[in-house]
């Protein structure tokens, strides 16, 4: 490792001598951290590093458009499942090497992974868990039974014990996976989307327990991401399964609640649900004419343990090294429950698939759940065509 930072510098001291600068897009949130590495950056090499803000939702247009004509920056902030699309068409390039890989949780290095390649150096986690009312449940389930049993006990005229968006693949996702199902298999070269784990014993399993919740009447029909939201404001409702966008809502509405992450309660012993992860993290634009110096500010700047806490502490989100966490976790007052709580949730999940095919995944599984939980057919034959769906729309 000194060898190679030994001849990093020998290169960017003649880079710098050709006036190199380095380019990063990032959205408002990671700006500050982001100036304070460059600046760190530029001390040790004389190369600048200049931050531009671009708002998140426009990035990945503006590099796609950027990017094939060799303009745009060097390294863009973005979300894990756009890699498949931006590597697919040539505009990122690899990460070589990762110090401290080991320090990473698996989950975010195998979101930014595809074709068996690493294509970003990941920052932040996101995923779902369930949240109680605490006035209405007095201890958390350690499993879904007893969180079924607690539920039925509290509900009555008025308060809903379980609802959540079931008819949303995105919410439904964990009970699925946690059973075994999957949408495409992982293997060493990275997703097979031609086997689709969907309609699997596993999938099965949890969309059958998906079913019995509505056919016991725990979650009630029509249950949706609006109903969940109002009820659970308006203190109605036991518990719901959502993610760290709404409990700032939900403490502003006076709701004392609890997170249950998804390694907390079993579907069964040795069982948990395994809920999707979304990963945030840097690429690498294929078409720089600074690869070496966006790779080593990205990897080893961006990357290191300082670099990964200053995120942290700007955005208050979860962090991708193990090491930062339980950093974190030591002196962890109220403030930083949610960011933990959810982030031993994303622990468990799996990535979203970031492959292209994963757009023809939603609505024919939404289709799927919606038909199950109306009662319109078999679990095993909504599956079964949605599975067949999947197929079809990715032979087109």
């Amino acid at each position: 490792m000194k060898k190679l930072a030994l001849v990093l510098m020998v290169v960017f001291a003649v880079v710098s001598l050709l006036s190199a600068k380095v380019v990063v897009w990032s959205s408002e949130n990671q700006i500050p951290a982001l100036q304070k590495l460059a600046a760190d950056f530029e001390r040790d090499y004389g190369i600048e590093v200049e931050i531009q803000q671009v708002n998140f939702g426009d990035i990945k247009s503006k590099f796609l458009t950027a990017a094939p004509a060799g303009e745009g920056p060097d390294i863009i902030v973005g979300a894990h499942d756009w890699v498949g699309e931006l590597a697919a068409n040539g505009l990122l390039e690899p990460i070589p090497f990762l110090p401290d890989a080991n320090q990473y949780y698996e989950v975010a290095l195998n979101a930014f992974s595809y074709g068996g390649k690493l294509y970003g150096v990941p920052y932040t986690i996101e995923s779902i868990g369930i949240i109680y009312n605490k006035d209405l449940v007095e201890d958390a389930p350690k499993t879904i039974d007893e969180l079924e049993q607690m539920a039925m006990e509290v509900a009555d005229d008025e308060i809903v014990g379980f609802v959540y968006d079931a008819g949303n693949f995105y919410f439904s996702f964990p009970f699925i996976a946690g059973y075994g199902g999957y949408i495409f298999k992982d293997t060493e070269s990275g997703l097979d989307v031609n086997d689709i784990g969907l309609n699997n014993e596993g999938a099965i399993k949890g969309v059958s327990l998906i079913k019995k919740w509505f056919d016991e009447g725990l979650i009630p029909q029509g249950a949706n991401y609006n109903l969940m939201d109002s009820l659970f404001k308006d203190g109605l409702a036991a518990f719901i399964v959502n993610g760290p966008w709404a409990t700032p809502h939900y403490r502003d509405a006076g709701i004392d609640y609890g997170i249950i992450p998804f390694s907390e309660i079993e579907l069964e012993p040795g069982v948990t649900p395994k809920p999707f992860v979304g990963v945030q993290g840097f690429m690498i634009n294929a078409k720089s004419k600074n690869k070496i110096e966006a790779i080593e500010f990205a990897v080893n700047y961006i990357g290191s343990f300082d670099g990964q806490y200053g995120m942290f502490v700007g955005e208050r989100r979860g962090t991708v090294r193990k090491d930062v966490f339980d950093f974190i976790s030591k002196d962890a007052g109220p403030e930083l429950y949610d960011v933990l709580q959810f982030s031993k949730s994303a622990s468990v999940g799996t990535p979203m698939p970031n492959v292209p095919e994963m757009a023809s995944v939603w609505g024919a599984m939404g289709d799927a759940l919606g038909i199950v939980i109306n009662d319109q057919d078999t679990v095993e034959n909504a599956l079964n065509s949605a599975v067949e769906k999947i197929k079809t729309a990715i032979g087109e």
